[in-house]
């Protein structure tokens, strides 16, 4: 069963996300002077919570000559980081176009035993080409999820930091044998930077 509002807000202030909007919030205050910034959108929908992108890290694929991207022997310098942009819209990493990116999420998570949370894209980005991985966070996962982005439009595109970047879905199933947790997944514990590839 899909998990709604209610049941999140109950979760989060238990540490399940951290921190917490407990509303969807698409404008933000900068300061008293300056009038409202339209942001894209995060915190608490109806049935799951929108997630934002940490400001820390982006890294993107760039293409080294003579080498083959091997995730059971992953090497960093397939990936630089791209620098942190600010102008009156906010702050954002540039996906180039046709290319691929990795960046983190802002809040922390702690998912419950008996819950799989699943990371979908945003249709504001979709509708410019990006398309956010699918990704899950186990039973008993714990910290910030590493995220991956493709930009399939034939321009750069802008991905904002402190904004609204993938939606989470959080379903509820029978207790499991072995959660994330007690298997002690390779994955368990991300820090807010971008978590490379594992085997």
């Amino acid at each position: 069963m899909i998990k709604n509002d209610i049941w999140i807000t109950e979760k989060a202030h238990k540490g399940m996300i951290a921190p917490f909007e407990p509303s969807l919030v698409r404008e933000i205050t900068i300061c008293e002077a300056q009038p409202l910034r339209r942001v894209i959108s995060y915190g608490l929908s109806s049935y799951g919570y929108d997630i934002r992108l940490s400001p820390v890290e982006f890294r993107i694929f760039r293409h080294i000559p003579g080498t083959v991207v091997d995730p059971k022997n992953f090497n960093c310098h397939n990936l630089e980081p791209t620098p942190l942009h600010t102008d009156a819209n906010g702050s954002y990493f540039i996906l180039p176009a046709h290319s691929y990116g990795l960046g983190v999420a802002l809040e922390r998570l702690e998912v419950p035993d008996n819950i799989t949370v699943i990371c979908i894209g945003k249709s504001t980005y979709a509708r410019c080409g990006i398309i956010a991985n699918l990704t899950p966070a186990e039973a008993a996962w714990r910290g910030h999820l590493t995220l991956e982005f493709s930009n399939s439009s034939s321009a750069d595109c802008r991905i904002y930091a402190n904004e609204g970047v993938v939606q989470l879905l959080f379903l509820e199933g029978e207790p499991c044998a072995i959660s994330y947790e007690a298997r002690q997944g390779k994955y368990q514990d991300q820090p807010e930077i971008v978590t490379l590839a594992k085997v």
